[in-house]
């Protein structure tokens, strides 16, 4: 998909990062630059970075982590430098975003999925982790025997590429060696542990941030439960309470993505919505489908677990309120993300799951009618400030 292509679509602005630089390297200010004028040059503006990554070394507390840590200060002096006002980024532990799953058929054509039972069997049957069986129920565990035992070689490696290769965007692959070495440097961490290492690395950077005028937002764990046994500290609304008290500055906020937080089957997104809004720097309006057991899949943008017309509704009060008040950044960006493939895109060679141009394409009208439909009945019976064009 194209700079030409997203601004055909609709979106008023880019969110990108530097892929092409290893986790922990310091973002230089030329890097950042040539990366703006290139995004710029096709008519459109470089408007949150997404993500600097947090490298293993930080979430680990390895020997030379304060170096890595003064790396990431750099970084965001660059991207101020740029006059980008808005960092996503996230602390999950070794693994990013986890799916089993690139092409799963559903009526809109081909979602991301998570099949619990499937990670289990990959978990304990192909790494054959040690301890793993430690994490799972015994009917978890059965089910995994007899899910593995029916797969074919084509689907175990597919299976082992998908859990332990990046997903799109990514910037750490694993095979299975190189997977055990990252994961041992976790080992005895515990839930207390990582949380105090997570505020050790946002104390550090939450202020420059505010010096500098940008806004962090942490994105979710996705999915917002444990895997490999490692622990996660941004799946709940109690956890996303704890990260916003540990630090507060207007910088330290969040990444609402709705899938993310909408896999937690006890979660309640639309209250979380309300609640953290005053806090909500960035939005992932996309969603899913639970299917029990800690397993989903990418649902249509306006049809899945949760009612994401309400939670639009939280964020478009949330930008009344910061108008009313005089705050610069009342709008808060969005993107669609994860969309179906389909149509024609299946087809395509270079298509990604998740990223292709179609699927975001209809999720993004699909959220912005949305949107435009609850403005317009705000001016209809409140005379609020008229309509904006859409974000993307």
């Amino acid at each position: 998909m194209t700079l030409a292509d997203a601004i055909q679509a609709g979106a008023s602005g880019i969110v990108s990062s530097l892929h092409h630089l290893p986790d922990g390297v310091a973002w230089s200010v030329e890097e950042v630059e040539r990366h703006r004028q290139r995004i710029a040059a096709a008519g459109t503006e470089w408007a949150v970075v997404e993500s600097i990554p947090v490298c293993n070394e930080i979430r680990t507390r390895a020997a030379g982590r304060q170096q890595y840590i003064a790396n990431y200060k750099d970084s965001l002096r660059a991207v101020a430098s740029a006059g980008i006002g808005t960092v996503c980024y996230n602390f999950i532990p070794l693994v990013d975003w986890m799916r089993t799953d690139f092409g799963y058929p559903v009526p809109a054509g081909l979602a991301l999925r998570f099949d619990m039972i499937d990670f289990a069997a990959c978990d304990l049957f192909l790494l054959r982790r040690p301890h793993a069986a430690d994490d799972y129920t015994a009917g978890v565990a059965a089910a995994a025997e007899l899910r593995f035992a029916d797969m074919d070689d084509r689907r175990r490696s597919e299976l082992e590429r998908i859990v332990l290769a990046p997903l799109p965007g990514g910037t750490v692959a694993y095979d299975r060696d190189d997977f055990f070495r990252a994961l041992a440097p976790y080992e005895g961490i515990t839930q207390a542990d990582y949380f105090a290492t997570f505020v050790e690395f946002l104390s550090e950077v939450a202020p420059v941030a505010e010096e500098l005028g940008i806004r962090l937002g942490l994105h979710p764990d996705d999915p917002p439960f444990p895997l490999f046994g490692l622990p996660r500290i941004a799946g709940t609304a109690e956890q996303l309470r704890a990260v916003l008290a540990a630090v507060p500055l207007a910088a330290n906020g969040l990444t609402f993505c709705v899938g993310s937080l909408g896999a937690g089957e006890d979660n309640d997104v639309v209250a979380m919505a309300s609640e953290f809004a005053p806090r909500i720097h960035f939005a992932h309006l996309r969603n899913v489908r639970r299917e029990g057991g800690g397993s989903f899949h990418e649902a249509e943008h306006l049809g899945g677990s949760v009612d994401m017309v309400a939670v639009i509704r939280a964020l478009v009060d949330e930008e009344n309120r910061r108008r009313r008040s005089g705050r610069l950044d009342a709008e808060i960006p969005m993107r669609p993300d994860h969309g179906h493939l389909m149509l024609d895109d299946i087809a395509k060679a270079n298509a990604k799951p998740g990223y292709s141009a179609i699927g975001r394409m209809k999720g993004m009208a699909e959220l912005r009618a949305a949107e435009m439909a609850l403005r317009w009945s705000d001016l209809r019976s409140t005379a609020a400030p008229a309509p904006r064009s859409g974000s993307g």
